[in-house]
């Protein structure tokens, strides 16, 4: 019996096993918590290169996409992740108290802390398509959810599902720990593809 290497069958389960070791490189990645940024923009790197006709080595270039945006991925994360933090600690405090401004405080808050959340993904994967400075790829990160609401929601969506799954069925934490950020990440490479081809300068 022979097999060919270049079989859909094949293919598919080389694909899902590289996405699963993608995921675990980038959970580790993630541990130290300063390099989340780094990685998140390194993951989006190598999605969005094998979203377009499955370019690339998913795993072995994700060391190298992680080098070039240590810096950018970095003030990136921590400009926007650090005061999307502090809008979440105010919304938490805010929603203990029991007075009709505190909750509009809250809710205030929570979705100050949203946009950024969008505005942070953005950002990095900005960092990954575009090699600009970094004060511009801010202004364009925080500039990007007003202008693409609805992509943007789907950004936001496709990791707040999955927490919220996780959340309320804890054994979805073995899909988290194996194949939920790397089937993330590529589908958030379409939704960058899109934005990209509308406000993309020819």
């Amino acid at each position: 019996m022979r097999i060919d290497p270049e079989s859909r069958a094949l293919s598919g389960a080389s694909a899902f096993i590289a996405f699963v070791a993608l995921n675990v490189v980038y959970l580790v990645c993630c541990l130290p918590v300063v390099t989340i940024g780094m990685a998140t923009s390194a993951l989006f790197e190598v999605m969005l290169r094998y979203s377009d006709d499955e370019r690339g080595s998913i795993v072995k270039d994700f060391f190298p996409a992680m080098g070039r945006n240590a810096l950018r991925g970095t003030v990136v994360f921590l400009a926007l992740g650090l005061p999307m933090t502090a809008l979440l600690f105010a919304g938490t405090f805010w929603v203990a108290s029991s007075s009709i401004v505190s909750g509009a405080a809250a809710i205030v808050a929570f979705l100050g802390a949203l946009y950024l959340f969008a505005a942070l993904l953005h950002g990095l994967g900005l960092v990954a398509n575009f090699h600009t400075t970094i004060p511009r790829t801010l202004k364009n990160a925080l500039l990007l959810p007003a202008a693409e609401p609805l992509r943007s929601g789907a950004l936001v969506l496709i990791p707040l599902a999955v927490v919220a799954i996780t959340a309320v069925f804890p054994v979805f934490i073995v899909i988290l720990l194996t194949i939920a950020f790397s089937f993330g990440a590529y589908g958030a490479a379409f939704v960058f593809r899109g934005v990209y081809a509308r406000h993309v300068e020819e």
